[in-house]
């Protein structure tokens, strides 16, 4: 079964870093497009950042771009997040997503291949 797991949530204070983690497994990683997206309770899964297969292009929602990096190595099939100058908007559930599709993956969320289940940032104030 395919699986991505995300690692690397916690709570950091307004203008702090956290890079999250997404490792894969039994997916053919380099046939991949990757992004992550996040949620907040009571609003919809919103698109964060992604990286095209072999990591040539990525893109970014207006709100994060120069604050957030998003990469991925090819060797250890894995795909990272540095989030620096963090704010308290930024608080939400982190997903780490999968697709062949690179405008499925840059629009979300509804026809996205596979997902991780989250993990939580918190920025306090």
């Amino acid at each position: 079964q395919v699986q991505l797991v995300e690692s690397g949530g916690g709570l950091v204070q307004a203008g702090g870093s956290l890079r999250l983690s997404c490792a894969t497994s039994r997916l053919t990683f380099s046939l991949y497009h990757m992004g992550w997206f996040r949620q907040v309770p009571g609003k919809e899964r919103e698109f964060v950042a992604a990286i095209i297969r072999h990591g040539t292009l990525t893109e970014y929602t207006d709100s994060v771009k120069g604050r957030f990096t998003i990469s991925r190595d090819d060797d250890k099939n894995t795909v990272d997040l540095q989030m620096n100058s963090l704010k308290p908007e930024d608080t939400a559930v982190y997903y780490c997503a999968a697709d062949e599709t690179w405008h499925t993956i840059t629009v979300g969320a509804g026809g996205i291949d596979v997902w991780g289940k989250g993990t939580l940032v918190t920025v306090s104030s």
